[in-house]
């Protein structure tokens, strides 16, 4: 634990808190273990990251198709995942027991891990990217089983943002393209990629050209349409976040709905426009004005909460009093800003809203040709900081699957029986207990000009007038 404390201190938080709810002598026996662990790697020379390093299909000690085995990144020095650092220096049975308080019980037990398919493994390896593949189980019903595999991938950009735009996109489709086919290999019938693929996160910059250019319409852009035919390719749904152009030269953050057959579903805008940090997002383009929307598909109803939406409660509750029974978190966060966030928003709102969530996040530094300043007295730069990956899905019953790493383009893709979501329900009966007229009211009052907030003051405390 000492060790992971050297690496981030909201990991060394989040692992001392389970440990100590332990009370077990010797987990402080495997502390010291991992302490001698970590005096060995100080003397050790650093780990290199990436490529393939001996990957058998037919050993199945790992269901995982991950090609390295280190704990940091060699190139930015980043820490690869916290997963990784739990698998390599907790021992057992203390690792198991910390998992369950981390990420929760699926059915009793741990998320499962599956075995990715032959192909999908091949392409993974060819391609240099990660892929996870997890299950989560419903308890027994008289309905029929609602199995569905679906999935998030995270990437960083492949050209500099000094390219021709038309370049960085021509890469970044090709990428993507990979993605969607050993997804596809691996039986995945929704696919959601990370916000506004297409493109650098360009929005710190404040310039308005050259990435105003990225923008394309929702329903003809270049992007839709390689989406399109990938969809009806591998008759998946595909959830592409894009900057959508409309007819009158208005720029949205849009995520559009592909259907399995190739067909247009339709598309969601983003609710919420960040003004904090280098997020100057609202300067490009507006709130969105498409509400709450639940896709119903082929494989199960659901919805899309764009990166920053995922800090308001109530924008998740809408989506899953409309009937979304998994809803997709496209993102491109940075680390020193959300990172101690990210583990904890979609979770709680998979249990508060019993249902999936799947979140997603780029990776790497993107580094842009002018200097920006950040409006919080510090230095200009020239890049946004860390995306630090880590997408991850969760179930309605408090679990999750482990997630991809920080610092390497992945898929994850879930299993997962969606009868679960109405097992917690009426397990939880969150539904029943709600008190919705009684927020509507509330929040009737609160928008209201003259709204008083409803505080009783100790009288036997003196106020200052």
């Amino acid at each position: 634990l000492k060790f992971i404390a050297t690496t981030r201190t909201t990991t060394m938080m989040a692992l001392r808190t389970a440990v100590t709810s332990f009370g077990n002598p010797a987990v402080r026996s495997a502390a010291a273990a991992v302490t001698a662990s970590r005096r060995f790697l100080r003397a050790a020379p650093r780990c290199q990251s990436g490529g393939y390093d001996g990957w058998n299909p037919n050993d199945q000690k790992s269901t995982s198709v991950i090609y390295d085995d280190n704990t940091f990144d060699k190139d930015t020095k980043e820490l690869h995942s916290v997963e990784r650092t739990i698998e390599k220096y907790v021992p057992e049975p203390e690792k198991t027991a910390m998992k369950k308080i981390l990420f929760g019980l699926n059915q009793g037990k741990l998320v499962e891990e599956l075995a990715i398919p032959d192909k999908a493994a091949k392409l993974a390896k060819k391609g240099d990217f990660d892929i996870k593949l997890s299950k989560f189980e419903a308890g027994p019903d008289i309905r029929d089983s609602h199995i569905v595999r679906f999935g998030v991938t995270q990437n960083a950009i492949l050209k500099p943002t000094t390219d021709p735009i038309k370049e960085q996109y021509k890469a970044l489709e090709k990428r993507h393209g990979e993605f969607v086919e050993a997804a596809a290999a691996a039986g995945c019938n929704v696919l959601c990629f990370q916000e506004a693929w297409t493109m650098p996160f360009a929005f710190c910059t404040r310039e308005k050209l050259p990435w105003s250019e990225f923008a394309e319409s929702a329903e003809t852009g270049e992007s839709v349409q390689k989406c399109q035919e990938w969809a009806r390719k591998y008759n998946m749904v595909i959830l592409s976040p894009i900057l959508e152009r409309d007819i009158h030269d208005v720029l949205w953050n849009t995520c559009v709905v592909i259907g399995n057959h190739g067909n247009i579903i339709g598309k969601h805008r983003k609710n919420h426009i960040p003004r904090v940090g280098d997020f100057n997002e609202s300067t490009y383009y507006m709130e969105g004005n498409t509400g709450w929307p639940v896709f119903d598909t082929e494989f199960g109803k659901l919805a899309i909460n764009i990166c920053y939406g995922r800090h308001h409660p109530l924008n998740w509750m809408a989506f899953g009093m409309n009937g979304a029974e998994i809803v997709f978190n496209p993102s491109a966060t940075v680390g020193a800003l959300s990172e101690p966030m990210w583990s904890i928003e979609a979770r709680c709102a998979a249990i508060a809203n019993n249902y999936f969530v799947a979140g997603n996040n780029r990776i790497g530094t993107e580094v842009f040709p002018n200097e920006f300043s950040s409006g919080n007295k510090q230095p200009a730069h020239k890049d946004f900081g860390h995306f630090y990956g880590s997408s991850y899905i969760a179930g309605p019953d408090s679990s999750r699957a482990e997630g991809l790493s920080r610092v390497r383009d992945g898929i994850a893709i879930a299993e997962a029986d969606l009868n679960l979501c109405r097992q917690v329900r009426d397990n939880w009966v969150f539904r029943m207990t709600g008190r919705y007229g009684d927020y509507a009211k509330f929040l009737t009052n609160f928008v209201s000009p003259d709204f008083k907030p409803q505080v009783i003051h100790d009288k036997a405390v003196k106020k200052d007038d």
